[in-house]
């Protein structure tokens, strides 16, 4: 199995670095011809009207959504990766988006980069985990056929439908390896 990143901007050094920890096949996606090459695809945090610009530049757009939709691609989207995978976004200058996970998503709902925080989240039934929302996205809204895994102060914070994660918090900083876990069960 051989996970991709995409490595067009962001924290995608991180989610690589983690995977290769964990010794899984890891490739930094960039072009259409990397993604092909891909089992799995992690959207990683930054920032989501960049993101959008480089994924439509590089003709990703219509390639990542053309394999999600027939199924072969697995995805994960963290902070930005989750505005990009939801079907709308609010707030100011919201970007195009991938509109493959029936959520809405705000961004930047908890503030500026000086508002970040760390929380604790629990999974299922283990012990709770250290999470980071950086510039976080707020989840406001989901359709019916979305699974919401885990919740911070009464707000999805992660999100599955079919094959798709969309976490709005960041794990990769902390090195922990359960996020990415889920990702490969899928």
């Amino acid at each position: 199995m051989t996970v991709g990143v995409l490595a067009l901007q962001g924290d995608f050094a991180e989610h690589l670095a983690l995977l290769q920890k964990m010794r899984i096949g890891t490739l930094p996606v960039r072009t259409c011809t990397d993604l092909q090459r891909v089992d799995r695809l992690i959207l990683p945090g930054g920032e989501s009207t960049v993101l959008a610009r480089l994924l439509e530049r590089e003709g990703l757009t219509q390639a990542i959504r053309t394999r999600s939709n027939t199924g072969t691609l697995p995805l994960l989207g963290t902070c930005a990766g989750a505005i990009l995978l939801s079907t709308t976004v609010t707030g100011k200058n919201p970007p195009p988006t991938l509109s493959l996970l029936h959520a809405t998503v705000e961004r930047n709902a908890y503030g500026t980069q000086a508002e970040s925080f760390v929380a604790e989240i629990t999974l299922y039934s283990t012990p709770p985990k250290n999470v980071s929302f950086i510039r976080a996205p707020k989840i406001t809204a989901v359709g019916e056929m979305v699974e919401v895994l885990c919740m911070h102060g009464g707000t999805p914070v992660l999100l599955r439908e079919k094959d798709i994660l969309a976490a709005t918090f960041h794990t990769e900083v902390w090195q922990d390896l359960w996020l990415h876990e889920l990702l490969l069960s899928l």
